[in-house]
């Protein structure tokens, strides 16, 4: 199974196998360039309450490492159960997300290292993204002009690549479409902050209008995080009925501070309290830096019993974090 960058999955085992012995579970990054990379793998131990004796011989052996295919299919062999009777996102009232108006498009492509104002950078769209003095939701919500501009480019612009705090204008309860172009060649991952979206199609090669007749409209799963393979493309379908500043970013931590982010602003016009009312340690600075009040700084330590602590885990639960590697179990 494999786990990309910023993913979680839980699985349920059934123990049906001979309990002659126990087994070995074995998890081991994959699509690593260079030899100072780490291969060992993580091992742990499949127990049988009855087993008859310690996992031996040699560890299973996992795919291909650089077999791009197999993980893609694999991903996309992974569909939401739409027979059984739980609980699944309903955007705009409606489960069919397939059948939802499309409101906004964005191709957002991003490109490997490249050299930006003579600093080296990641982009999206040609714009490497630079964090303002003033927080946006707090620019947002104090309505503060000049901080930041609603023009992130829904295509990449063949101009020379740029510092910019560009963000995406979203239309509240509107449905949008992102294409993540990935034209680097490492595996990339995507983060929303605030929304879980529909992966409805990913492909090797570059993305065209004619791909959507790919798109799995009816059972493709829900989720926050999404992987984009070198040379390839990833579509997922958000519905903005989540109000407020809301960051997209790539969860390759290198990627990440060299700039490869961008926020969504989603606004309802209707109402602009839909959001909780800001904490009162809540720090300000920039341009509000005039409303900062006294901190408060107090510090609480306890004790506990570790023993009292501890806790039996019977599910085998596996993420990987933002260390940018890929992983496999």
């Amino acid at each position: 199974m494999d786990i990309h960058v910023g993913q979680s999955y839980s699985f349920l085992v059934t123990m049906d196998q001979n309990a002659s012995s126990d087994y070995y579970i074995v998890a081991s990054p994959r699509f690593v360039n260079g030899s100072s990379s780490p291969k060992a793998p993580g091992i742990a131990i499949l127990h049988y309450s009855n087993s008859q004796g310690p996992a031996s011989g040699p560890l299973p052996d996992p795919p291909i490492e650089l077999d791009k295919f197999f993980s893609m299919n694999q991903a996309r062999s992974i569909r939401w159960n739409v027979s059984a009777g739980a609980a699944r996102p309903n955007p705009q009232g409606s489960f069919r997300y397939g059948e939802i108006t499309v409101t906004d498009v964005y191709v957002i492509q991003n490109r490997p290292t490249e050299l930006v104002d003579g600093k080296w950078r990641r982009t999206l769209n040609g714009i490497s993204y630079i964090a303002p003095s003033t927080p946006l939701n707090l620019v947002q919500q104090f309505k503060v002009l000049g901080v930041f501009k609603l023009d992130f480019p829904n295509r990449f612009m063949n101009r020379p690549s740029k510092f910019d705090s560009s963000v995406i204008n979203g239309t509240f309860k509107g449905f949008m479409e992102i294409i993540f172009q990935n034209n680097d060649t490492s595996v990339q991952s995507y983060h929303l902050d605030g929304y879980a979206f529909f992966v409805v199609g990913m492909d090797y090669g570059v993305w065209t209008e004619n791909s959507r007749g790919t798109y799995n409209k009816w059972d493709g799963v829900a989720r926050s995080t999404t992987q984009v393979f070198p040379g390839a493309w990833t579509a997922i379908l958000v519905s903005l009925d989540n109000a407020g500043m809301w960051n997209l970013r790539t969860q390759n931590l290198d990627s990440w501070y060299l700039g490869q982010e961008v926020y969504v602003s989603v606004v309802n016009p209707e109402n602009d309290k839909d959001e909780f009312q800001l904490p009162e340690n809540t720090i300000y600075c920039g341009v509000l830096s005039v409303l900062q009040k006294d901190q408060a700084h107090r510090v609480k330590f306890s004790a506990a019993s570790s023993v009292e602590k501890m806790i039996k885990i019977v599910v085998i639960s596996i993420s990987v974090g933002l260390l940018g590697l890929s992983g496999f179990i």
